[in-house]
């Protein structure tokens, strides 16, 4: 053990063929290392590698406490490792995470907006805006003290520009490149999308090719994921997403009313009341069963649903708003229904790769993400055709299910390992929002149909106006 100004510091061997590096660290952190092989010692500061015209012969412990106060550390901390901030706002949550290349999460803090939004019946976009620009300077100092490092530490900076809310992702990325500017660090655009998929790398040892199943509020999609940014898509929602539709059937069961599930959001809420009800009890169809594709489609269940739950209304004699008798028993057969649906879509997606080969057939895996996938019964119902089809069914901890600014630094940490989107010069740089629908044709569409009530025009509508005056300037 050997000290620095205030600070304790141990030096340690790792003798290699031909080399002997000597290491300085502080608790788990490397402060600086010394390098020497065939007669030339290097010293490594921040991935810059300097010549120093010094031998080692035999070394002792003595000796390396010599030679490690002959460079003289400064007392400012000192990374070998590749270190990224990740940032977050694709969506109602501010988050920021620091995370080194061997996935060791230094720092992360996030802000969630779920119980002022749970109040208002779904996400008002401005809120969620100002909520972001509220949290953000907060949530990235606080994961950057938890890391117990400054910007000027940092390898680069990584942020979600795609896709998300338009208001949400301009929060996250004007302040991005702010910091960018300030410290003079490379940036790294993120999509939101390929940060689910990959975080599974972290917690898990898993090589390309695999099947990746991405399942949230905002998205519903399988992909074949090949490399970091090789992703060969075999099927999507064609209408809206799994969690939105359970969102959505909890708000008309007025589930928030429920003594049970008044703080739970949507999703959480229909899980819970499952486990008290019938599935049986309502025959809903899974959607979509004779098209032979990959692909999601919910907003016709969400319909039939819904219908269910006003007939029943009536039958009932009570207003909308109040409970229904039959609230679990509706619930569980909405999850039932979805997690089939999900479940045989997913069987199709992989025999596909199977019989092309373009998945391992002897050890494929299925990795499972995104917000839905912290859903027991639909990662059970999914585990069925896991077992049936040979695979393994790897999801990250519900924690890094839902939005968050590990995924998002740990994207960046792959990125840069393979030197792919780094960008030097951030001119121009824009965020891309979730979609853009042609103004007139969507709203020829929702006025003639009659399966679109007005509340969900409205809501499409105000998201369209957002998007056009943030997302397309």
């Amino acid at each position: 053990m050997t000290s620095l100004p205030g600070r304790q510091v141990q030096a340690f061997l790792a003798p290699g063929k031909g080399q002997l590096t000597v290491f300085a660290s502080e608790g788990r952190r490397i402060i600086g290392t010394v390098v020497q092989e065939k007669g030339i010692i290097y010293t490594v500061n921040m991935l810059i590698l300097t010549k120093t015209a010094e031998v080692f012969s035999k070394p002792s412990k003595r000796k390396l406490y010599e030679v490690l106060r002959h460079f003289n550390f400064h007392p400012r901390i000192l990374f070998l490792h590749k270190l990224v901030l990740g940032i977050e706002t694709s969506c109602d949550d501010t988050a920021a995470a620091v995370v080194d290349e061997t996935g060791n999460v230094l720092g992360e803090a996030i802000h969630s907006q779920t119980e002022v939004h749970l109040k208002t019946g779904g996400i008002i976009l401005p809120v969620a805006q100002q909520l972001h620009r509220e949290n953000i300077q907060r949530i990235v100092q606080e994961a950057l003290s938890a890391s117990n490092i400054s910007p000027s530490d940092l390898s680069a900076i990584a942020t979600t520009v795609k896709p998300g809310l338009a208001l949400s992702l301009g929060v996250g990325l004007s302040f991005s490149l702010k910091l960018v500017d300030q410290f003079r660090k490379p940036f790294i655009p993120i999509h939101h999308m390929e940060a689910h998929a990959l975080t599974i790398r972290l917690t898990n040892k898993v090589e390309f090719p695999f099947l990746v199943l991405l399942i949230s509020g905002g998205h519903c999609l399988l992909a074949l994921v090949r490399g970091v940014s090789d992703f060969l898509l075999l099927g999507k929602s064609l209408d809206i997403a799994p969690g939105d539709m359970l969102d959505k059937v909890a708000r008309r069961l007025s589930l928030i009313k429920h003594p049970e599930c008044s703080a739970m959001s949507g999703g959480k809420a229909i899980e819970h009341l499952a486990k008290q009800g019938n599935k049986l009890h309502f025959d809903f169809k899974p959607p979509m069963q004779r098209a032979k594709n990959c692909d999601f489609s919910f907003s016709g269940l969400q319909h039939i649903v819904d219908k269910t739950i006003m007939q029943k209304e009536k039958e009932e004699g009570i207003e909308k708003g109040q409970i229904l008798s039959s609230a679990a028993d509706i619930a569980a057969a909405v999850q039932h229904t979805i997690a089939c649906h999900i479940a045989k879509r997913t069987h199709r997606a992989i025999l596909f790769c199977k019989q092309r080969d373009l998945l391992c057939q002897s050890n494929a895996v299925l990795v499972v993400s995104g917000g839905v996938a912290s859903n027991l019964y639909i990662r059970k119902a999914l585990e069925i055709v896991t077992d049936a089809t040979q695979c393994t069914l790897l999801c990250p901890p519900p924690r890094l299910c839902t939005d968050n600014g590990i995924m998002i630094a740990w994207n960046g940490v792959e990125r840069l390992r393979a030197g792919l989107g780094i960008l030097h010069n951030t001119e121009g740089i824009r965020y891309e929002p979730k979609y853009v629908v042609p103004f007139i044709i969507f709203m020829q569409f929702a006025f003639e149909s009659q399966s679109l009530d007005f509340a969900f025009i409205c809501e499409v509508f105000i998201d369209i106006l957002v998007i056009l005056e943030e997302g397309l300037h």
